[in-house]
């Protein structure tokens, strides 16, 4: 038996086998031989989703190219190519994705499947891009889905969990390739809480991150432009000095405040820059770390965030990272937590040196309260009734599920207790 750990290392799972297709034939044989079954992209999801103690399928390797339309508004694409692979792909034929988050080692299929999504007012999750699917069921057929194919499979297929089998084609809109600038400045916090109809407004794309204990935020806008010049690769957050910050205050929990005030102080110059969509959307991760993230309505956004700084404060806890906010649009997909409007989300993050439960389990509190809603990927403690509650079209995808999947083989102990799934002692 193997052991495979998430990019955090938080979760682990021991599948009785990891294995990494090439062709329709070798993945038919391994779903069809076994009892269990999860697919895994970049493991950058922070809850057991990908666990099993079955067969943990890579689809990396998986025969595939991108196909364009006639028109060239929507393309099929491997659904296990990495984001970073796919965007570059699009790129040599003069194709960009409508829009990405900032991290894009992620599967196609894993971003879609868990409603990852970018920064945008007008601009919906990765899933709301989807427009058809190409999906291999417990049985080993590969059958197609979408608006008018297949329908109820379709919308429980466009945020799934991977519940109903797995994705091995997805087809997606596009647009002509573009280029975006970046701008990073620092703004009070307080400024851009009065102004953020207007700052949004402003731009296509607006976010900032704000450590808890300075009053000044990292902020980013994106917008796109005509070329300028050469590209030149950066990160919204300098990692050197945050990296060594971590370390110091994983030692030293009393100087995280001031620590993160003086980084705050040091970086205060503001930066710009040009470059082709798919090298300005994402930055590196390379600091280990665990999230928890939730979706409010869009109204409730910045008390709520204002209100878990409070907290944090109140309490002096020990955070090492800064607070992640974005826009996103509202859509109509069953599973999504924009599907209540127009959202504000809050990623809240913790260095992967650090406890974090007890942490999380507080300032879920404080995002619940302002009636958000998790992103299914990153920490949360929803239960089978809060699932039902939140969600008014849970049991369409259930009973979907069902249907193609009625021996459950695409789920794991998790997603069993996450949706009250019977006979859990079989998972």
């Amino acid at each position: 038996m193997s052991e495979w750990r998430n990019w955090s290392g938080s979760v682990a799972a021991q599948p009785t086998s990891m294995e990494r297709p090439r062709t329709t034939d070798e993945l038919a044989a391994i779903v069809i031989g076994a009892s269990k079954v999860r697919v895994v992209g970049a493991g950058h999801s922070f809850m057991p989703l990908c666990e099993t103690t079955g067969a943990l399928i890579s689809l990396s390797a998986y025969e595939g190219q991108v196909e364009i339309a006639e028109d060239r508004k929507t393309v099929w694409a491997p659904a296990g190519w990495g984001l970073d692979r796919l965007t570059a792909a699009l790129w040599a034929q003069g194709l960009s994705l409508i829009n990405q988050g900032d991290i894009n080692p992620q599967s196609l299929a894993g971003a879609t499947a868990t409603g990852t999504h970018g920064t945008g007012a007008e601009l919906g999750s990765l899933s709301t891009q989807t427009c058809g699917f190409r999906l291999m069921l417990a049985d080993g057929q590969v059958v197609e889905c979408g608006p008018d194919l297949r329908p109820e499979l379709y919308q429980a297929q466009r945020l799934s969990l991977g519940l109903l089998g797995v994705a091995v084609a997805i087809r997606i809109h596009v647009l002509p390739a573009y280029y975006l600038e970046e701008r990073i400045q620092q703004l009070p916090l307080d400024e851009v809480a009065e102004r953020l109809d207007e700052l949004s407004a402003a731009t296509r794309h607006m976010e900032f991150f704000v450590f808890p204990y300075s009053d000044k935020v990292i902020f980013k806008t994106l917008q796109p432009a005509a070329p300028d010049g050469d590209f030149k690769p950066g990160n919204d957050i300098d990692e050197t000095p945050f990296r060594l910050a971590c370390e110091i205050g994983a030692l030293a929990k009393p100087l995280i405040p001031t620590l993160q005030r003086l980084m705050m102080r040091a970086s205060a110059g503001a930066s710009r820059r040009v470059g082709p969509a798919y090298q300005i959307f994402p930055s590196d991760r390379t600091i280990r770390f665990e999230e928890m993230e939730y979706e409010l309505p869009r109204a409730n956004g910045m008390a709520t965030l204002k209100a878990a700084i409070a907290h944090i404060r109140k309490r002096r806890m020990p955070i090492a990272f800064p607070f992640e906010f974005r826009l996103t649009a509202g859509d109509d997909l069953w599973m999504s937590p924009f599907n209540n409007g127009p959202g504000a989300s809050i990623s809240f993050h913790q260095y992967a040196k650090m406890p974090w439960r007890g942490e999380f389990a507080e300032i879920e509190k404080v995002f619940q309260a302002g009636d958000g809603r998790p992103h299914w990927a990153k920490r949360h403690s929803l239960t089978p009734a809060d699932v039902h509650r939140l969600y008014p079209k849970t049991g369409d995808f259930l009973k979907v599920r069902a249907s193609v999947d009625p021996d459950r083989k695409f789920a794991n102990a998790h997603l069993t207790q996450l949706f009250g799934l019977p006979d859990a002692a079989r998972t």
